[in-house]
């Protein structure tokens, strides 16, 4: 039994390091872009000076200059906020871009917990013929990766006259299979007891899906919010193939525009552009571990 106790204790100890080990490492690159985000550009580049080297691009000037011997600092020497200022005040393109990402992911975000819930409502409630053959096509399109799907939602813009507008993003994002496929996973756990009595007092098909369904589904639909916003406003793709205007482009495309010497800006830039979704994961994180539990998704 001593013995067991001990190897127990040993495997835990081990166990907490490696989870220990594995967060490190998960939030390295978020540590080094707050921290990068607050040194100014020489320093950042005389810190990173290996991979300017590296650069093919890089002049002759450039490499003599950093040809000191490499080295990675996480603290800055000296806190600089010259690039929040260049960022927030005299970058009106990063502003725009910033409201553009706003503008497309919030409509999405609503327009896809609506869909979600009314579609999902139809799914646990309704026993028609063939529906779990509908259902499972809806899991077998979410199961494909969206690249498959952006040459035909390309054609079906050009085709509606809404490409290099911002419909020709949201259409499809509101019509997404992942938001019908969680929430009707969760409202099929509904008792139908609770269905029963609900008609027995003489409630309607609407007065059931939101007095009934939609309240015992709040957690199921705070994670779904959380994990779209977060998936939408990290696109890239949709916005390069669908949008040609780069002023109608989100702030995730921006990101990867920045010229490389301004690199400050780029890490302030990446910082800024993480707050958003990391205030809603921080708000909604017990709905959304709850409401992914519940739901039965692994």
């Amino acid at each position: 039994m001593r013995i067991r106790t001990i190897a127990d204790r040993f495997w835990t100890t081990m166990g907490v390091i490696l989870a220990l080990a594995v967060a490190i490492f998960a939030l390295m690159p978020i540590v080094l872009t707050i921290l990068d985000s607050f040194m100014s550009t020489d320093e950042i580049k005389t810190n990173y000076s290996a991979v300017y080297n590296s650069l093919s691009s890089a002049s002759a000037e450039t490499k003599t200059y950093l040809s000191s011997t490499p080295k990675l600092k996480m603290i800055p020497d000296f806190v600089s906020f010259s690039q929040y200022k260049t960022l927030l005040f005299l970058s009106p393109t990063y502003l725009l871009k910033f409201w553009n990402s706003v503008a497309l992911v919030v409509p999405i975000v609503l327009g896809q917990i609506m869909v979600g819930c009314l579609a999902s409502y139809s799914f646990s409630r309704y026993r028609k013929k063939r529906r779990e053959v509908l259902f499972f096509s809806y899991v077998i399109l979410m199961l494909m990766p969206f690249q498959v799907t952006l040459v035909p939602n390309y054609l079906i813009a050009k085709n509606l006259g809404i490409y290099n507008t911002w419909w020709a993003i949201i259409l499809p994002g509101v019509f997404s299979t992942f938001s019908i496929f969680l929430l009707s996973k969760y409202m099929r756990q509904i008792p139908s007891s609770y269905i029963e009595a609900a008609k027995l007092d003489g409630a309607n098909e609407w007065n059931i899906f939101t007095k009934i369904s939609l309240p015992m589904c709040k957690s199921a639909i705070y994670a779904m919010a959380i994990l779209l916003f977060i998936d939408y406003w990290n696109m890239v793709e949709q916005p390069l193939i669908l949008l040609e205007d780069a002023s109608k482009q989100p702030l995730s495309v921006f990101l990867s525009q920045i010229n490389a010497s301004e690199v400050g800006v780029a890490f302030a830039a990446s910082f800024i552009f993480m707050i958003p979704p990391l205030l809603i994961f921080l708000y909604g994180e017990q709905y959304l571990v709850e409401g992914i539990s519940r739901s039965g998704i692994k």
